[in-house]
């Protein structure tokens, strides 16, 4: 079984991102500049973390071939239709085996992809970071983006300078798909994430990762935990929002976000296309 490794935020203009997130009461990383035209930023929680994205240099980004996904021309796709939560990523200590699981299963999955990246640790030291990724797509969700990440250095993302947040952030609780016939997606992500599904709340699905939790949702169940329709009914099956676990939720209070039901929600409209929200 995988965890949550990260999930990937997009909007068009990173700076505006960074500081909407800086607002909030997070911590960031540097910014990092991927070599096939994103840029990003880490949000590091504990045992996953956010990726604040955009696209930074457009004539950068690799477009998809014959067989091959590309990372980039997704994310540069999705942002031509709207910002939002782009990609769930699934942790792994060997994306060529969950490739080949994938396979067995007879998922369309694409050829494997690695690359590196430089990073700046607090010290100001730059270091290489690197990444094989295995991508995997289904015509049933064209626009839910998900892959697993196998880190090269994956202490690089869990450094204490980062782990603490000002708004006591601590890890990502749940990621909630939702859409019309988002719950047909259930087969598919008992074999993505290799983890049997269980039944949630009226309406929902429950797949339960080492590190968080997945749901199918449907439209009704997803208003039902965040107060608010999914953002995106235009996208089919989407990842519509997420839910962050906090040590105290003092930070959101003091900022007037409204509740729904245990939670504090970051409307769409104020997240960058995102439902955000926030428990304890």
């Amino acid at each position: 079984m995988n965890g949550i490794n990260h999930l990937v935020l997009a909007a068009h203009d990173l700076d505006a991102l960074r500081s909407a997130y800086s607002e909030l009461g997070f911590t960031l990383t540097p910014r990092g500049q991927h070599p096939f035209g994103t840029g990003n930023s880490i949000i590091q929680l504990h045992g996953n973390y956010l990726e604040l994205l955009s696209v930074t240099i457009p004539q950068d980004v690799v477009e998809h071939g014959e067989g091959k996904f590309s990372f980039s021309a997704f994310n540069r796709d999705y942002l031509a239709r709207h910002e939002g939560f782009s990609m769930t990523v699934l942790d792994t200590s060997d994306a060529a085996a969950d490739r080949a699981a994938w396979m067995a299963e007879g998922l369309r999955t694409y050829q494997p992809f690695e690359f590196s990246r430089m990073a700046k640790m607090p010290t100001g030291e730059d270091v290489r970071v690197g990444f094989s990724l295995a991508f995997l797509s289904t015509p049933a969700a064209p626009w839910f983006g998900h892959f697993a990440c196998q880190h090269f250095r994956p202490e690089y993302y869990a450094q204490p300078q980062y782990l603490g947040h000002a708004n006591s952030a601590q890890t990502v609780r749940d990621v909630w798909l939702s859409g019309k016939d988002a719950l047909e997606l259930a087969e598919h992500m008992r074999a993505f994430t290799g983890v049997a599904a269980e039944k949630g709340s009226a309406g929902s699905i429950v797949f339960n990762t080492l590190t968080g939790a997945i749901i199918l949702a449907s439209p009704q169940a997803f208003e039902d935990a965040f107060g608010m329709s999914p953002p995106h009914p235009d996208d089919g099956p989407h990842l519509a929002g997420l839910t962050i676990r906090c040590r105290t939720l003092e930070t959101f209070i003091d900022l007037g976000l409204p509740w729904a039901g245990s939670r504090l929600v970051l409307s769409p409209t104020r997240g960058f296309g995102t439902a955000v929200a926030f428990s304890t």
